[in-house]
């Protein structure tokens, strides 16, 4: 396990007192990492998200968050700062016109649309989610913002399974994960 260098330790540390690991979930093999009780502290919860407020305060216009677990992060720290939340869609989600972009998954393929009416053009926007595994939700997720004529400033990511290649995926782009796992 590594740490973003960009983000303060704390944050890291917090994370993972609050990080309940299960495995064989979904299936055998797999070790899945819950932040579900990092959720329901409403403590840690909040200094997370104070932690994520002071550091991108001022650097960014809005905050996008990625369906579905991208919105719980993304909701409170754009109300903490302020500044609006663009919500990043998964096919069929949004109503009226909306740009779309379709993604390769291992087993298929995805799409993430949005509505281009909620990005201001020239906006610096924050992606936000909860895991970084192999990249596809997104780098989908920043051609639909930058599409729409915003300006990725950075991606913010609770967790990173490094070795599924998605820091690879995104190369050239600001990436701060709070805890970077070296194995999946």
């Amino acid at each position: 396990m590594t740490t973003s260098p960009a983000l303060p330790r704390e944050l890291t540390q917090l994370v993972l007192d609050n990080l309940r690991q299960i495995p064989d979930f979904p299936e055998p093999g797999v070790l899945f990492r819950d932040i579900t009780p990092l959720l329901s502290n409403g403590e840690a919860f909040a200094n997370l998200i104070d932690g994520l407020a002071a550091h991108y305060r001022g650097h960014i216009d809005a905050v996008a968050g990625l369906e579905s677990r991208g919105f719980i992060l993304a909701a409170p720290l754009a109300v903490h700062l302020g500044i609006g939340m663009v919500m990043v869609r998964k096919a069929g989600k949004l109503p009226g016109p909306v740009l779309g972009v379709d993604y390769e998954l291992e087993y298929g393929t995805a799409r993430m649309e949005l509505r281009p009416e909620t990005v201001t053009e020239g906006s610096r926007v924050l992606v936000i989610d909860d895991v970084l595994a192999t990249g596809g939700t997104a780098a989908a997720s920043i051609s639909l913002l930058e599409q729409a004529g915003a300006k990725v400033e950075s991606i913010c990511m609770l967790l990173e399974l490094a070795g599924l290649g998605g820091r690879e995926r995104l190369a050239g782009r600001d990436i701060d994960s709070v805890v970077v796992f070296e194995s999946s």
